[in-house]
């Protein structure tokens, strides 16, 4: 267990769950590359290629809050190894799969695997670090999750190169195999000293209700917003989350306290996490579309190309710049210094990415380092607001918030990209491709492509307004908390 000082080897420890951490991430993206070949060698259909990419983050978002809880109560060393073995397994079993229902049901064994993993790293960080220490270690363990997002297509496209498509999944194996020995002899084990009861209805009704959430958001661009399939899956969501809401409220051994929202801090962190995940998911991947249609880079080069971002994460977080600022700034001037870095950041994609790649280099480096300093800040005031024995839980609406904000950007402001796109251009199709194929002349081809990149324009310039207005959202109830606190501690 951890002492004071923290456990004697919490840096080696935290390199462990971030190699594991890294495994999950990777397989968020690097499936994307390889829809060619699976069409080609599986026989897979548009719809068999939906469920095999979706199937991962499906599965894995419905059950982050449920894993988060089962962590808390079993073990998280327990449930990492558990969370290890699976995504292993599903791993094996994708690399060697022969039909496309094969590939599926794998990637959701995955997602069991990625939740559990997913949870327990960042429950297993704050329990190895001291107060002071906990900052830097969650800076580290986000820009994991940035390099996870940038080398997913790479690692991918190099795979692709010069192995058939299963070495994508097969590559897990070894990384696993290591990380798993080093979690068994290095991860001290810690769970809630209570021991509540597991309350399995409330994980029922989170799973049900968050994957039906996450599969409403997902299906929306595609099958229309008012289309049955979407609004009788967003019914259900909106039903089962309710009926979770108010069995959680009336037990006494909740999986998730709501008082927790009482917390401003709670409040705050949650609001800005929701709206910082919102403006860079969705503004990320209309910029891969930007780079690849507008600008006319292939998928590997695009991927190269939004590197710049993660590689800023990375130097702030690793080098703890991020965390020292935040320590002197305090966390709400932080978040709100990062996220008007990041909305500028997005401004100047709107702005200055038509004009060619310095303007899109610009507006990733300021992301990246708007993104180092407020994401590690946001964590850190959600798992700092949940007592310690609830850390999974905490972990667990960190990665659930992630996962909503990402998704709603995706939808809302890929929403804004089309309608924008529709209203320039009256022949418009499904897609870029489809509309640029109907145009018969150069002229109107051009009139496509100004018209697209229009849409991206807009289209990140509402994500810009969503991050600051999260930024100053979250900074207002935060230094509002503290505030409260001070008041508490000078009257004692």
């Amino acid at each position: 267990m951890p002492t004071s000082q923290g456990h004697p080897q919490r840096w080696l420890i935290l390199g462990v769950i971030c190699l594991a951490q890294l495994t999950v991430l990777l397989d968020n993206t690097v499936l994307n590359v390889a829809i060619p070949s699976l069409t080609e060698e599986l026989d897979a259909g548009t719809a068999d290629i939906q469920w095999m990419i979706n199937a991962y983050s499906l599965v894995q978002s419905g059950l982050l809050l449920s894993a988060g809880s089962a962590a808390d109560r079993y073990g998280r060393k327990k449930m990492l190894a558990t969370g290890l073995v699976l995504f292993g397994a599903g791993s094996l079993t994708a690399g060697l799969a022969d039909t496309s229902g094969q590939l599926v049901a794998a990637r959701a064994g995955m997602g069991v695997g990625g939740a559990l993993l997913l949870t327990t790293t960042l429950a297993v960080a704050m329990q190895i670090f001291t107060p002071e220490e906990q900052p830097k270690a969650i800076g580290i363990w986000s820009a994991v999750n940035a390099l996870g997002f940038a080398t997913g297509p790479l690692l991918g496209g190099f795979m692709l190169d010069h192995y058939w498509w299963g070495a994508i999944f097969l590559v897990n194996l070894p990384v696993v195999a290591l990380a798993l020995a080093a979690v068994i002899s290095l991860v001290p084990e810690s769970k809630n000293p209570r021991g509540d009861r597991p309350d399995l209805l409330g994980a029922l009704l989170s799973t049900i209700g968050m994957t039906a959430l996450v599969y409403a958001i997902i299906s929306g661009p595609e099958h229309g917003w008012t289309s049955g399939r979407v609004l009788a899956t967003a019914a259900l969501a909106v039903v089962v989350l309710a009926l979770f809401a108010y069995w959680e409220n009336r037990i006494p051994y909740p999986m998730l306290d709501l008082h927790f929202f009482r917390n401003r801090r709670f409040t705050g962190a949650v609001a800005g996490a929701v709206l910082i995940t919102f403006g860079m998911g969705g503004a990320l991947f209309l910029l891969t579309q930007h780079l690849q249609f507008v600008l006319g880079y292939g998928p590997l080069e695009a991927g190269l190309r939004t590197a710049p971002l993660a590689l800023a994460v990375v130097a702030l977080n690793f080098t703890g710049l991020a965390a020292r600022l935040t320590a002197k700034l305090g966390t709400p001037v932080s978040i709100i210094l990062g996220m008007v870095l990041m909305s500028g950041g997005l401004v100047s994609l709107a702005t200055l990415a038509t004009s060619g790649y310095p303007g899109t280099l610009l507006g990733l480096l300021l992301i990246g380092a708007g993104a180092a300093i407020a994401n590690p800040a946001m964590a850190y005031a959600i798992m700092s607001a949940i007592p310690p024995e609830k850390a999974g839980v905490g972990a667990g609406v960190n990665g659930t918030l992630a996962e909503f904000g990402n998704g709603l950007g995706v939808a809302v402001l890929g929403a804004v990209l089309n309608a924008r796109f529709a209203a320039l251009i009256p022949f418009a199709a499904a897609s870029l491709p489809a509309t640029l194929a109907a145009a018969g002349s150069a002229d109107e081809r051009a009139r496509v492509t100004d018209a697209f990149a229009s849409g991206l324009e807009t289209s990140q310039l509402v994500g810009a307004v969503a991050v600051l207005a999260g930024g100053l959202l979250a900074a207002g109830l935060l230094r509002r908390a503290e505030r409260e606190d001070s008041a508490v501690a000078a009257q004692v």
